[in-house]
Order: structure tokens, then sequence, then C-alpha cells
């Protein structure tokens, strides 16, 4: 696919914003367009966070489910053996 915008278009292009805007204040325009893109840009994951729109995290099945490992049961601890018992 062929590009549209090749090196005589990016000339102009930028020829019709230094007459638009001056050259002086053609710096400050741009540093406000990259503010505002990166306020936008951090608004939008933000907002993709709170809708639940973020990258899939490992969901836990519950107890009993189907596909879900049963808990284990710990065995049961031997009685402790008090060695001031065994003197006696």
């Amino acid at each position: 696919m062929p590009s549209w915008l090749g090196g005589p278009e990016i000339l102009i292009l930028v020829l019709v914003l230094v007459l638009l805007f001056g050259a002086k204040k053609l710096p400050d325009t741009a540093r406000g367009l990259g503010r505002s893109l990166r306020i936008f840009k951090s608004e939008i994951k933000a907002a993709q966070d709170e809708d639940g729109n973020s990258p899939p995290q490992q969901i836990q099945a519950a107890p009993g489910e189907v596909g879900s490992p049963q808990p284990t049961v710990a065995p049961p601890a031997a009685e402790p053996t008090n060695p001031d018992a065994s003197d006696r």
C-alpha cells in the first residue's frame, strides 16, 4: 500500500503550520499537544481498569466447583512429647 504522505507533503505541512502558528508558538503548541495526549492516555487506561477491561488475571475456582482442586487437609499433629515427662 503506497504512502500518500511523502517528503514534499510533509514539507508543505510544516510550512503551513509555521505560517499558522508562527515559529515562536510552534514549540509551545507541540508541547501542549503532547501533554494533552499523555493525559488522555492515562485517563483511557484508568477507565479500562475501572471497567474491568484490564489484562486477564488468573481466576481461582471456588471450593467444590468443577475442576477445582480439593483442599488438602493436614495430617493430625503427633502428640507433643515432653522431655521432662519421660524422666518421672
